[in-house]
């Protein structure tokens, strides 16, 4: 668990980093479907990048809760004092 807290750090740190060197980006035009945007080149990637930790949570949390109740489904399932093999 100590791994990914130093992970999640570094990639906090290089997206910090990039942030700063790329603020004085030129503005881009981002269009879709009908919708026009123009923001930072900064803007977008920080959005991308978030919108991407979004969808990873999203993804990952019910398989976590899923994997937690059945845990707990199988730790009910075995009498205290006795191995389950």
């Amino acid at each position: 668990m100590q791994f990914f807290y130093w992970l999640v750090f570094v990639i906090v740190v290089g997206v910090a980093i990039f942030a700063v060197q790329n603020s004085s980006a030129p503005p881009i035009l981002i269009k879709f479907l009908i919708w026009r945007f123009e923001t930072s080149l900064v803007y977008t990637i920080l959005g991308s990048i978030a919108l991407g930790i979004l969808f990873t949570l999203l993804i990952w949390i019910p398989r976590a809760l899923r994997a937690s109740f059945r845990s707990r489904k199988s730790d009910r399932a075995i009498p205290s004092g006795q191995s389950p093999a």
